[in-house]
């Protein structure tokens, strides 16, 4: 799978509740939604492979390599 141009990732610093969803220092992908931003989220792919809404608060957004981003593209479906 190539990454694709645009993709944004972040990194889970808390998971309150979402355990199962959620694992902390694990970098995740983020799917664009403004409206969920709006409110203070963001739409994540978690580690059920399904997007979810989690607080923007949980996660810190960085930058990855290619290598990286296929990676997690991989992992996620």
């Amino acid at each position: 799978m190539n990454a694709l141009p645009g993709n944004k990732f972040a990194v889970c610093v808390a998971n309150e509740g979402y355990e199962t969803s959620l694992h902390r220092n694990k970098i995740y992908a983020v799917i664009e939604d403004a409206d969920a931003a709006a409110d203070g989220d963001l739409r994540i792919i978690d580690e059920t492979g399904e997007d979810y809404l989690y607080p923007s608060a949980w996660f810190i957004s960085i930058d990855v390599p290619d290598t990286v981003q296929q990676s997690v593209l991989r992992a996620t479906g």
